[in-house]
């Protein structure tokens, strides 16, 4: 359960007097000018900087919901109205990297002052609900249950509801979000709600009905102390031993320096630990090593790469082509990086200012991704398996598609929600009234196949995540097990 732990208290920050503001600015008023001129802001804005803005969504249909969105702005609307008119237009376009992140600071403040949440978490499996955590009183309610409806309207209406909040290419990635999000999206269109009434599917196919009371914040944590121990996976753990025979396990963990955040892209730390693993390993006479990105946020390759350079016999990238949109969104925000300080990632920041100084605005340019060379010296020379699932995002899929794409590694679990081919390679700009940021995509990455349709990692051996968790992790034992030929 300490995943969840995590992801909540990530929500629920802790709210000071000096950030009392936050309340009364998610409830300020915006003038309806005000609302209609950061619309307009946010449409323009998209459409010069983001990569393909119309890649999913016609220009006719986007120009049709920013004159319904428009229509709507008549009279002054709290922030948070605004932000879910501003969100849903930004994800209509479908492209997972385009968004405004979600008012995690209201919400947790809502929780920090008692305000009740749906009390179960979900498993979402091609588009049915199912109840992976029930923290609700009721007995009539079990973990396995598939949620056929809410409050008498469908589930599937629900998902659709709350997605719409989601910036996501296919439901699948925002599926995976609402996962451990659910409860916060269902507030953020209901508001709060003291019950829940439930049609539920039980295990033996018999529908009943139910009635679940909302968990406050405190209810909620003393109901996950008493709850039976499952297993879950620490995102932010690294972890490197052998495990029984000669597989060598390494669970690397975020690819940033998570455990310093001022110095978030200092890589040395990473480095040093991961060459401490591979030499246990290899000391250990290691034959075969479990590389494991489930639930990994992702990073920079600058973390990543040092694990995939033990085992490379070639140079190696985690793209064939990266093509990049110019524009002025995208210039200004790379150039406030490069004035925040030194480039953290090396001359990255750099040659794409040099980039954008001479490529026409609204043009694209093949911008050369510095590629990474195979470790000098002793590699490990085994059997590499890489476990993925819909929780491994960003550079953990990209890592695993350079396994998979140079065949360097055999890829074990259930297909990515992330993307290895997508639209990518973040940016923002901030609209002029509300100051939210609005993050847009600058590049058209193409994963090192060459394969240009948009798409997750497939496994090459699938291992679906339970729907329930047991007190033992069955995906790497299921793994194991196929690994000794059981």
């Amino acid at each position: 359960m300490r995943q969840l732990l995590a992801i909540i208290m990530a929500v629920l920050v802790q709210f000071t007097p000096a950030a009392s503001h936050a309340s009364e600015d998610w409830s300020h008023l915006v003038a309806a000018d005000d609302a209609r001129e950061d619309l307009r802001a946010l449409y323009s804005g998209l459409e010069s900087a983001h990569f393909d803005l119309f890649v999913n969504r016609s220009r006719e249909d986007y120009d049709a919901l920013f004159e319904q969105t428009l229509a709507t702005f008549n009279q002054p609307l709290s922030r948070l109205e605004l932000w879910r008119s501003l969100q849903a237009f930004t994800a209509f376009g479908n492209v997972a990297h385009a968004k405004i992140d979600f008012p995690t600071d209201a919400y947790g403040e809502y929780r920090a002052q008692g305000g009740k949440a749906f009390p179960i978490y979900l498993k979402i499996d091609d588009g049915r609900a199912y109840i992976s955590e029930n923290y609700s009183a009721s007995e009539a309610v079990s973990e396995g249950d598939e949620i056929l409806a809410i409050n008498d309207e469908p589930m599937r209406a629900w998902l659709d509801r709350t997605a719409s909040y989601i910036s996501a290419d296919i439901p699948y990635i925002a599926h995976s979000l609402l996962e451990s999000g659910f409860p916060m999206y269902l507030w953020l269109v209901t508001g709060e709600r003291e019950t829940f009434e439930l049609r539920l599917r039980k295990s033996n196919s018999l529908i009943m009905s139910a009635q679940v009371a909302a968990l406050s914040y405190d209810d909620l944590l003393a109901r996950i102390e008493v709850a039976p121990d499952r297993f879950t996976l620490d995102y932010t753990s690294r972890e490197a031993r052998m495990l029984d025979g000669s597989v060598g396990y390494l669970r690397p963990g975020p690819f940033d320096n998570v455990e310093n955040p001022e110095k978030l892209w200092d890589n040395s730390a990473m480095i040093e630990f991961v060459d401490a693993a591979f030499e246990s390993f290899i000391a250990s006479k290691a034959s075969t090593l479990v590389l494991d990105l489930r639930n990994n946020p992702g990073g920079d390759n600058s973390f990543s790469d040092p694990i995939i350079a033990w085992v490379a016999d070639e140079p190696f990238s985690f793209s064939s082509n990266f093509l990049v949109r110019s524009s002025n969104e995208a210039a200004a925000s790379n150039q406030a990086r490069l004035d925040a300080g030194p480039d953290a990632t090396g001359s990255v920041s750099a040659m794409y200012a040099e980039a954008f100084s001479s490529a026409p605005r609204g043009q694209t340019f093949k911008f050369e991704i510095p590629i990474a060379q195979p470790r000098k010296g002793e590699q490990f020379g085994g059997s590499v398996y890489v476990l993925v699932n819909r929780n491994s995002y960003s550079n953990a899929v990209n890592t695993a598609a350079i396994f998979q794409d140079y065949g360097w590694g055999t890829i074990v679990g259930e297909p990515t929600a992330d993307f290895a081919t997508t639209y990518g390679a973040m940016e923002s700009f901030t609209l002029p009234h509300t100051g939210f940021k609005v993050s847009f995509p600058k590049a058209h990455i193409i994963r090192p196949s060459g394969d240009t349709q948009p798409g997750g990692v497939q496994p090459d051996i699938f291992i679906s995540s339970p729907i329930v968790a047991t007190a033992s992790d069955t995906v790497l034992e299921r793994l194991l097990d196929t690994i000794s030929g059981d």
